[in-house]
């Protein structure tokens, strides 16, 4: 527990069972919420022959820092969430999904951890969808952007004025995604709060959509 405290935390689901999927959605809940909140942008999505597994983080939370905290603040707990992210692929690998059919999304430290985990294993995904979030790291962080995301599509959408996520950061994730050949659709929103918008909801119903096409 102690090294790696999110792990046996378990998994809720929605949509289609695994074996049964043409794609699966994995949904990452911000600090504070739970997995099962995040169904609620599942059912939102609602494109048929699609799992989607939303894993719970230990108290609610993927790490207690800031997302623009040093990295070491934010450890083990970062570590942890990342192999939580690469489990949760892995039961859809395991399931016969292929990783050009895993979409990876979250909201807000949900969406950060998203970001992070891709840039950090960079391969063709289904999709990444950032709502509210942006890659992890204190100001003035540089990510290595040497591999290559191969297209995915990718969606990023957060307030101007977002209280958690600074605009700039925002900026930073999609110039980084782009610099290792994701297509990305960013929305910045005036004045909206730390929320979920309905164009978002629409903008990611479509991208998961794509995915099956």
């Amino acid at each position: 527990m102690a090294s790696d405290p999110h792990a046996d935390q378990g998994t809720v689901s929605a949509g289609a069972a695994l074996e049964d999927a043409d794609a699966a959605v994995v949904l990452f809940h911000g600090r504070g919420a739970m997995a099962q909140g995040m169904l609620g942008l599942a059912e939102a999505i609602d494109v048929d022959g699609v799992a989607y597994l939303a894993p719970q983080a230990a108290q609610r939370t993927w790490y207690p820092n800031s997302f623009m905290s040093s990295i070491e603040s934010n450890q083990p707990w970062l570590d942890s969430a990342l192999a939580t992210v690469e489990r949760t692929v892995g039961q859809a690998q395991d399931a016969g999904i292929p990783t050009d059919h895993v979409v990876l999304g979250g909201f807000s430290q949900g969406a950060c951890l998203a970001s992070e985990y891709a840039v950090r294993n960079p391969t063709r995904y289904g999709g990444l969808v950032a709502l509210s979030g942006g890659l992890i790291g204190p100001e003035g962080t540089t990510w290595d952007t040497s591999g290559s995301l191969d297209g995915t599509p990718a969606f990023v959408g957060c307030s101007d004025v977002d209280p958690h996520i600074p605009l700039e950061r925002v900026t930073e994730t999609t110039e980084t995604l782009r610099a290792m050949d994701a297509t990305v659709d960013e929305r910045i929103y005036e004045g909206m709060g730390h929320t979920i918008n309905e164009d978002e909801q629409k903008a990611v119903a479509a991208l998961v959509a794509s995915v099956l096409e």
